[in-house]
Formats: structure tokens, sequence, C-alpha cells
């Protein structure tokens, strides 16, 4: 994976966004010398859960970007222009999402910089596409939504594929023989689960798919134990992550429990029952607690909010600066001068470390890593390196 580069560097490249003249646009002030100007803010439209089972994500995620354009807009914002945050309710729910995209459109957003849930920000796809809107995806990273092959759509967050291989890496090296894989059907969880199986392969003795939003998943369990595992996947969410570790340990499992990146919260464990998720594993990208040298970061965060930062703000932040670096580069908010400005970055200094987009719009490499619950948090157990 990538390695961690030190943050103060980090933080201080990425502010100096430059001021100068925009280009021809079609909502431009008027001209100037036979040429527009573009005025008024640059609005980002950030799509994320603010209800729903996942609403804890949503001020994470929502708080960072808002934090990145305070510190550009302190700065003389972008070409002259402040930023301008326009978060929208997706529920982490396909219907509830196209609507609220459908309101980001009408606002008139430049740029998008959110999404979490794969199954809601789907949808969103074409919505964005039809209306030239530029997307960074910071957090959602089904592999769907990269197969989908539009130029319209970046990923900052590692793939299905690059998290389905670094959780083969590990539970081959914790020497399970027997794997039960575990998700609920939707895009983003069950993508991982079906590109883990072929990775495992005869170590999987059972895929087992749940229903969202139960509250009992005995006979789940049931048929999970049935094949006598001794290391279960679980790739979904959260809400349903733990109940599923509670009612595995109740039923007298004890072998190996990992979960998707979408269960990394403090919810799993609170949902869990306290210590009944200690041992948890994790696969995830970098959380602000495993970023080396993000101290500074973490406390202008703490001190913006008096809340710990928490899963996805990290990529949030870099959302918000990368889009902000786009613009600088296309010279205004061109959607397509935008696109392209994205294509062509080339070192931009990000938590993760340098980027360079793939042909497909991916990080080159997923950078994930292991994480494990210990001690009231998910610390990190092993960089994959």
């Amino acid at each position: 994976m990538r390695k961690a580069h030190v943050l103060p560097l980090v933080v201080a490249t990425l502010l100096m966004a430059g001021c100068g003249q925009g280009l021809l646009n079609d909502d431009a002030a008027p001209k100037e010398g036979g040429q527009a100007k573009e005025a008024g803010p640059i609005l980002l439209g950030m799509l994320v859960p603010q209800s729903g089972s996942e609403a804890a994500i949503g001020p994470y995620m929502t708080n960072a970007a808002q934090l990145a354009i305070d510190e550009i807009n302190a700065k003389g914002g972008v070409l002259g222009r402040k930023l301008e945050l326009r978060p929208a309710d997706d529920a982490c729910d396909a219907q509830s999402a196209v609507a609220a995209a459908n309101k980001l459109v009408t606002q008139g957003v430049h740029v998008s910089v959110g999404g979490y849930c794969s199954g809601a920000t789907l949808p969103t796809l074409p919505v964005f596409g039809k209306a030239n809107i530029p997307m960074i995806i910071p957090a959602a990273n089904s592999q769907e939504l990269v197969d989908q092959k539009l130029k319209h759509v970046f990923l900052i967050n590692g793939t299905g594929a690059q998290q389905s291989a670094a959780a083969e890496k590990w539970i081959t090296k914790q020497g399970a023989t027997k794997v039960a894989l575990m998700h609920d059907n939707t895009s983003y969880s069950k993508d991982i689960a079906v590109r883990a199986e072929p990775l495992l392969g005869d170590k999987v003795v059972i895929t087992e798919a749940v229903t969202p939003k139960e509250s009992d998943y005995s006979a789940n369990i049931t048929n999970v134990l049935s094949k006598k595992p001794d290391f279960v996947y679980w790739t979904g969410y959260f809400q349903e992550g733990g109940l599923i570790v509670r009612q595995l340990r109740q039923a007298g499992y004890k072998g190996g429990i990992m979960v998707g990146d979408g269960s990394v919260s403090p919810k799993l464990a609170e949902i869990a029952g306290g210590e009944v998720a200690d041992g948890v594993y994790a696969t995830m990208t970098q959380t602000p607690d495993t970023l080396k040298g993000a101290e500074s970061w973490i406390t202008a965060y703490k001190t913006k909010y008096s809340a710990d930062p928490g899963p996805y703000s990290n990529q949030a932040y870099d959302a918000v600066r990368l889009a902000a670096e786009a613009v600088t580069k296309a010279g205004g908010t061109d959607s397509a001068k935008v696109i392209a400005a994205l294509e062509g970055i080339d070192g931009f200094q990000m938590f993760s470390g340098p980027l360079k987009f793939t042909p497909e719009h991916t990080l080159s490499t997923g950078g994930f890593q292991i994480l494990v619950w210990k001690g009231g948090k998910f610390a990190l157990q092993d960089s994959l390196t």
C-alpha cells in the first residue's frame, strides 16, 4: 500500500490555491474586454447520509469538507472566488440519493465531492453526468462505480477489488482454512464478497447473503456456523455488522471475525455490545487515527467541531482540496476543463500520498490496511506492506 506522508507539508501545499481570472462560462458575469468573467461562489455538492442507519458518518464528512473550504477561503479562495459547500441527504438510499442529486443540480453545483454508500451513489452517476458535473467520490468504492467507465467520475478511495485483495492477504496470513463470507446484497457489500470468493478459492465454505435492516440474523448465523468456519468476513455496514458480531459470539463462535470498511465505526461495537467486539478486524483505508503526522490537522478539526474526526473525514477533506486544485488548473469551472485537469493530476499531495489517477480514474493502489477493535476504538493492526 502507499506510505503515509508527513502531513504538515501536505496541508501547507494544499492550501496554496491561487487567485486568477475565470474563463467564458454560460453563467458568467458581464463581459470585460470581450470576454466574460466567472463570478459568484464555486459550489461543491456533497451527498452524504444525514438520516437512516448510516447517518453517523455524515457529520464526519461534511465537517471535514467545510474545514477544507474554510482554510482555502481564508487564503483567498480559488481564482478569486469563494468555495461554498452544499450538502444533501442521500440517506444511503438509492431513491433518496437521486432526489438529492437532482436538488444539487438545480442549485447549480459545479463539482460533486460526496458519495458514501455505493448503492446510493451509483444511481446518481447519470444525474450528475447529464448535467456535466464532475464527481470526486471520497468514500463509495464498489467496483461497479468503476465499471461504468464514465469520464466524469473519479474515486479517491480504494476500490472493492482492492479491498477484497487486502482481505484475502490478511485472512491467508491468519492461517484460516474455512472462511465464511457474509454480505447484504447491496452493491458495495456484495461486490467485495463476490470478488473475495475466487481469491480465497476452496477456503470459502459458505457465502451468506442477509437482508439489510433486520434485527435478528440468527437464521443466517445458523447457516454459517453449520459449515464450521474458522474465520468470518462481513462486508456490509456497521448497523447489521454489530448485530452479526454479537449473534455470532452469542452462538458460541470462537473464530476470527473481520468486517469491511463500511463497518468501521464506534457504532459497530456499541451495537455488538462493548467488549463483544474486541479483537474484530477490519479492512480499511487510512483513518485519522492511523495517519502519521496528522496531529495538527486533527487538532484543527477538534478545535472547530469539539469532536474527533471519524472515518472518511480525511478523504472528504481531500476531495474538497482536489476539487479546488482541478478548478484552479482548469482556470474556471468549465466541466470539460475540470475533468481534463483531474485526469492530468500528477503528484498532488493527499493524506494517502501523491495522487495520480489510473486510466479508470481510480487510485493505483488501494491503500487498505488492517485495523482491530481494542481499547474502545479501531487501531492499526497491520499496514499490509
